[in-house]
């Protein structure tokens, strides 16, 4: 079953993509980033200005197929269509299709929007609900 876990209460919820998409790539682990276009392009445009040494290796789910399969990060606006399953990072405000055949979900919740916050507690009860043990990360208290 997909290990689910929500990490809550960040600051800039791209920057936090950006931070750990560069985890998951230094663990070996191939990653899925779902969200709406619009997202996806500011986070694709901030990928690419990291500073040389947190380069993270991506594409975006119009690449070319040799291009997808070789990149370890992949943005799309729908995940069902990746040929990664390793972790799928949740940047939508729903519950993205067909999370069940990745090992690992994450969903990033924004400290401050309550738009954001509200949509997180739907999908939490979506995956409490179908029997899903979520784990919780509060951001906050990890950065004390």
């Amino acid at each position: 079953m997909t290990e689910v876990a929500f990490h809550f209460n960040a600051p800039d919820k791209l920057a936090y993509a950006c931070r750990f998409a560069r985890k998951v790539q230094r663990s070996g682990a191939r990653l899925v980033i779902a969200g709406p276009a619009d997202t996806l392009e500011a986070l694709d445009r901030m990928l690419w200005t990291l500073a040389p040494q947190d380069f993270v290796a991506h594409c975006r789910d119009n690449a070319d197929e040799e291009m997808i399969h070789v990149s370890p990060v992949l943005l799309a606006e729908d995940a069902r269509r990746s040929p990664h399953h390793e972790v799928l990072l949740n940047l939508n405000a729903a519950v993205p299709e067909g999370f069940g055949r990745f090992d690992r979900l994450v969903e990033v919740v924004s400290a401050h929007d309550e738009t954001d916050r509200s949509a997180a507690r739907v999908r939490w009860k979506h995956y409490a609900s179908r029997g899903y043990a979520i784990t919780r990360h509060d951001l906050v208290l990890k950065a004390n």
